[in-house]
């Protein structure tokens, strides 16, 4: 049996001037597409918890997605701004890069939730077995892209936005030293 894999509403957001991952070419449809594709070719990892996978997107795919990310240095400007990604969730402190070289896409990973995950926080958005939530173009050179510790944080405080979700002291030590490292990109 094929699964079927859909839209959330929460990719959605994935857009130029989100400084998120975003597709020049690739409609949201045409992405999940591509994900129920390499799932049920079983062309997945497993996620950091059970009902939580990323699928690879194919090598002929990958200059469709833009990395947002900048490496940080000495002269990088950097923007804190405290913001909501939705009226119902606690703010919490974005940081941008201001200015910098974007990074060369090296790989995407699509993040797919299953139904029965997304409906602990009334947040799938149909009665699908698997939703596109979001998806990350990984910079050229990196092998494994740690979450963002306020990501981390949600999930584990379980906070509204967040799903439930226990990290090593190791996990969240990786996370805090990759993104100190590396900034999203204002696009102007």
């Amino acid at each position: 049996m094929n699964t079927k894999v859909v839209v959330n509403n929460f990719v959605k957001r994935q857009t130029r001037e989100s400084g998120k991952s975003y597709s020049l070419t690739l409609t949201f449809e045409q992405i999940a597409k591509h994900a129920q594709s390499q799932f049920n070719k079983g062309i997945y990892k497993q996620g950091y918890r059970d009902g939580v996978v990323l699928i690879p997107v194919d090598s002929k795919f990958i200059q469709d997605f833009v990395c947002p990310f900048t490496k940080i240095n000495e002269s990088t400007k950097l923007q804190a701004e405290v913001i909501k990604r939705r009226p119902e969730e606690e703010p919490y402190i974005q940081l941008r890069a201001l200015n910098g070289q974007p990074l060369e896409t090296g790989s995407v990973d699509l993040i797919l939730y299953r139904n029965d995950v997304l409906a602990e926080t009334n947040e799938n958005d149909t009665e699908s077995e698997w939703e596109l939530i979001s998806f990350h173009a990984i910079p050229s050179g990196i092998d494994y892209m740690p979450m963002g510790p306020v990501t981390m944080m949600r999930n584990q405080c379980q906070l509204s936005g967040g799903t439930k979700a226990h990290y090593s002291s190791e996990e969240w030590a990786e996370s805090v030293k990759f993104w100190q490292k590396y900034a999203s990109l204002v696009i102007n």
